[in-house]
């Protein structure tokens, strides 16, 4: 008897390439509370006194959105619904952590495009993506 419910290739494609991509959100967070004289050596006075002048609750949501969102795609390779609201709590940290950054400092000038907007577009992007595509693989009885 065949399972209808059983996740495609892509679904193990995607969870795996997610779990990478939110290894590395963890290890950038660990970077960022953590960092070394080599990694400060790396930017300018100015990148500097942005970096430092961050409020103590932005780096919360910082490693609440990296933390869920590796949670969430371990809960995903496990097939476990749960998956999909931590995915949430990890969009919602993103767009918090990314809003307060474009809105309320002046990172885009300080950081550049590519490190001010480019990258930081692509880490909301996936964390939308990984949430409906959880909702999604849940709603397909993939996840239980």
């Amino acid at each position: 008897m065949s399972n209808s419910n059983k996740p495609n290739v892509a679904f193990w494609i995607i969870a795996i390439i997610a779990l990478i991509w939110n290894i590395m959100g963890v290890m950038s967070y660990l970077g960022s509370v953590y960092p070394t004289e080599e990694s400060r050596a790396g930017y300018t006075a100015e990148q500097l006194a942005l970096i430092d002048s961050a409020p103590a609750w932005l780096t919360g949501v910082f490693a609440i959105a990296v933390f869920s969102g590796a949670l969430g795609c371990l809960l995903m390779l496990i097939k476990k619904k749960w998956a999909v609201p931590i995915f949430g709590i990890s969009m919602l940290a993103v767009l918090v952590q990314m809003g307060y950054n474009w809105f309320a400092t002046d990172a885009i000038e300080v950081m550049g495009t590519v490190m001010g907007v480019v990258m930081p577009l692509i880490v909301v992007a996936v964390a939308i993506f990984l949430y409906f595509y959880s909702k999604g693989a849940a709603g397909r009885g993939w996840l239980r």
